[in-house]
């Protein structure tokens, strides 16, 4: 089975379920956002919620797919920055726990958080810390020995610090490893799209987008979006929320479903997603087949509060892919 290597901002989630929108006015937080906040401010937002519960968990968008990878049973490590405090240690406790073997570089700065509010409606509003996260250099990358892997897996976030991302891919490439790419985030596709068309075209082997990504990186609705992407990369996934996917490779494009759940929380479903289709990658499977088991972890993860899913939700998903 192919080893998967993911690259990201190492966060910690803290998941907080809120009883109605009226905190997020007090908070200045516009609902269904991501805003980047300091450390003071992070802490504020915190303080005004001590008496609601939380749940803790190692995030990000590309260790939530490696994470989920990992449960899968396959072959995994992970590359970031986190603190030398108690939320670094629970980042890496969390991934070991999973199967992950973690690559980490500590820093001085506390370790990033994405304080996520989810509303009734199943809506999530984050207040992101990138903390030490932000810390993730090129020089980080050169002693590193990306020939233990066969796959590069790299969250959109980063595109931000070019040199790191060039390096990064550079060294995928030496090492002839398949090098997948989510864009994360159409705000930051349209400040670094010029960037971006460089590096997709050049480097990237899989690229996810959800229809507002799609759109910003290529001016077009899914359909031609999926199309116009994938005559730059090997296989083009365009992720259209609850109408599916669409993935196209060279002339061969398929269209995928999703599966009747009872939605709680959509924190992690395109990382999830990520999950099951490099999952069917790495093991050499149809693209119909990547994406039924994109689809089946997406749907799953929207079941439960946060982005990790627990035992015996995993246990149920291994038994439903092995019939």
């Amino acid at each position: 089975m192919k080893k998967i290597l993911g690259m990201g901002n190492a966060l910690v989630d803290i998941m907080i379920r809120l009883e109605d929108e009226q905190l997020l006015k007090e908070l200045d937080l516009p609902k269904g956002s991501m805003q980047l906040v300091d450390a003071s401010r992070s802490q504020a937002i915190l303080d005004k919620l001590e008496k609601y519960p939380k749940s803790f968990s190692a995030g990000g968008s590309a260790a939530n797919t490696i994470h989920g990878l990992a449960m899968l049973g396959n072959p995994t490590g992970y590359m970031g920055v986190i603190g030398e405090d108690e939320l670094g240690g629970s980042f890496v406790k969390d991934m070991i726990n999973a199967g992950v073997e973690p690559h980490m570089i500590h820093s001085k700065q506390e370790t990033g958080r994405a304080i996520a509010l989810i509303t009734p409606d199943s809506e999530r509003t984050f207040a992101t810390f990138l903390g030490a996260a932000l810390e993730l250099e090129a020089s980080h990358l050169e002693p590193f020995n990306f020939s233990k892997y066969d796959y590069l897996h790299i969250e959109g976030y980063l595109v931000q610090n070019h040199d790191l991302i060039r390096t990064a891919l550079s060294l995928a490439k030496k090492n002839n490893l398949t090098v997948s790419l989510d864009l994360a985030s159409y705000n930051v596709v349209e400040a670094n799209l010029d960037f971006l068309t460089e590096i997709v075209g050049k480097y990237v082997d899989i690229l996810f987008a959800n229809e507002d990504e799609a759109k910003a990186f290529t001016g077009k609705e899914p359909r031609e979006a999926l199309d116009k992407i994938a005559k730059m990369v090997r296989i083009a996934v365009v992720k259209t929320g609850s109408k599916g996917s669409l993935i196209k490779s060279g002339d061969n494009m398929v269209e995928i479903g999703v599966i009747k759940v009872k939605p709680v929380d959509t924190t992690g479903a395109g990382d999830l997603y990520a999950s099951g289709f490099l999952y069917g990658q790495a093991n050499d499977l149809p693209l119909k087949k990547c994406g039924e088991i994109g689809a089946l972890l997406a749907g799953h993860v929207i079941e439960v509060v946060g982005s990790k899913m627990g035992q015996d939700k995993w246990m149920e998903i291994r038994k439903m892919m092995a019939e």
